[in-house]
């Protein structure tokens, strides 16, 4: 990147950033961030809350009540937006950083995007032990926010400002991913947080993100349809890629034609009404008995 330049700490790069990325909704653009939810202290309190003060009209925050339970909300918007828009969660360092492991958890065993930014310990370590921060002498560059990394489907911790500019869009990209999609963890450093750094103001250009789809393989396909057509017994496995994929009516069309039970995930419910005359519940351990007998005897299961 080269051109013209703007200084900006670093949390206000990161938030400058983000309010500039969108998404289409139904052939309309929208913020791909609606909102940030966060409890705010150590780590969070004095650089990244200031940028988010600056910008509420854009991007307005929401104080939450507990870490995990904000997580879990900012979650559920994503599904409910069926991944086309993403919520932030910001937390101090420390507890109120494990309090949202398991929300992470949550995202990524769901595949549902959310951008976690958390405070970390100083990076020139000067004031340790602050309050908050969960020591670990033997080892001190690991913190509590190495905990998020077997959650997370981007990990990154920002040991300098210029880390932003590689990060923050690998880390979208990565939550607009319709196969790898997930939550982003991003550890922030109060001293690096407060930095003044130059920008290339090209980084900060209006982006706007699409969730692609990928298109079958036509021999796949193919061979497919000839399973198919031999099939006494079908069953389709519905699951959440149909309805972010934005193909329930497809599925349901093709269904109704060719008379095939459906089942449905746990992530794909939805897609089908409960009345449905083809729709038999949901499969697995929490599925019903008809979905479980139909699995059992099925020659074909699409899925």
């Amino acid at each position: 990147m080269t051109g013209k330049m703007v200084k900006l700490t670093v949390g206000q790069a990161i938030v400058r950033y983000l309010i500039n990325q969108y998404t289409i909704i139904d052939g309309e653009r929208h913020q791909l961030f609606a909102g940030v939810f966060g409890i705010f202290g150590h780590g969070n309190v004095t650089c990244l809350s200031e940028a988010l003060e600056q910008v509420q009209d854009r991007l307005p925050t929401w104080r939450g009540q507990n870490e995990q339970s904000m997580a879990l909300a900012a979650i559920g918007y994503a599904k409910a937006k069926l991944r086309r828009q993403i919520m932030i969660a910001t937390t101090s360092v420390g507890p109120g950083a494990t309090n949202m492991v398991t929300a992470a958890g949550v995202a990524h065993s769901n595949r549902l995007p959310v951008l976690l930014l958390s405070g970390d310990t100083y990076n020139n370590r000067l004031p340790d032990p602050v309050l908050q921060q969960v020591e670990h002498f033997g080892e001190p560059s690991t913190t509590v926010n190495d905990s998020f990394r077997s959650v997370s489907r981007y990990w990154d911790r920002i040991t300098h400002p210029a880390q932003i500019l590689s990060s923050l869009p690998q880390a979208v990209a990565t939550m607009m991913d319709p196969a790898d999609c997930g939550p982003a963890f991003i550890g922030l450093p109060q001293d690096v947080q407060e930095i003044a750094y130059d920008y290339p103001v090209e980084f900060f250009t209006e982006t706007t993100w699409r969730m692609t789809r990928s298109r079958p393989d036509l021999q796949q396909v193919d061979e497919a349809v000839k399973i198919l057509k031999m099939a006494k017994k079908p069953l389709i496995i519905s699951g959440g890629g149909v309805r972010y994929s934005g193909a329930v009516e497809a599925l349901v069309k093709f269904a109704e034609q060719r008379m095939i039970p459906v089942a449905e995930t746990i992530a794909g419910k939805g897609a089908f009404v409960h009345d449905h005359p083809f729709y038999v519940g949901a499969i697995g351990i929490e599925g019903t008995d008809a979905a479980k007998e139909l699995a059992e005897s099925a020659d074909v299961v699409m899925q």
